[in-house]
């Protein structure tokens, strides 16, 4: 099935890729492969949250960041998808990086990644299994509590 319908299936529109916040372009493609600069999960030029993930007052909910991560992988899609001219042109996800700024306590970055993870097994099937890293930082740009990267590959 293509991607586009999977996608339609799924009630998903793909986002317009979101303006870098710095010298970089969203995605950069290399042999059969493309590579995505670290998304936010902005919408519509805006982040739904800001802030550090963990558990209390004034933080991110974790459930809430997985949902961001999410977010996230769409607008590498998103990306990915205009790198190439077209969603149906990628055929699967190599690796994804995920970073969750997190208060020094908080061990859940992994369970956070998976909204991004799930997403893309979603889309792309068996070749939407990826191999990942799930990283805690201290902040992200704009004070994003996710920022994900992914490598696709495409035909």
């Amino acid at each position: 099935m293509a991607i586009s319908d999977v996608l339609s299936e799924l009630g998903i529109d793909l986002p317009d890729v979101p303006s870098p916040a710095g010298a970089y372009i969203p995605a950069k493609v290399h042999g059969d492969l493309v590579f995505t600069a670290g998304q936010l999960p902005l919408v519509a030029g805006t982040l739904p949250a800001t802030g550090k993930v963990g558990e209390g007052h004034r933080l991110v909910a974790p459930d809430d960041a997985k949902q961001y991560a999410r977010l996230s992988a769409l607008n590498a899609i998103a990306a990915a998808a205009a790198a190439v001219g077209d969603v149906n042109r990628l055929t699967g996800v190599v690796k994804v990086t995920g970073f969750v700024a997190s208060v020094p306590e908080f061990t859940g970055q992994p369970g956070v990644i998976n909204g991004a993870s799930e997403l893309l097994g979603d889309v792309f099937g068996d070749d939407g299994r990826h191999a990942r890293s799930a990283v805690g930082v201290p902040v992200l740009p704009l004070d994003s509590p996710v920022e994900v990267e992914v490598i696709f590959s495409f035909a």
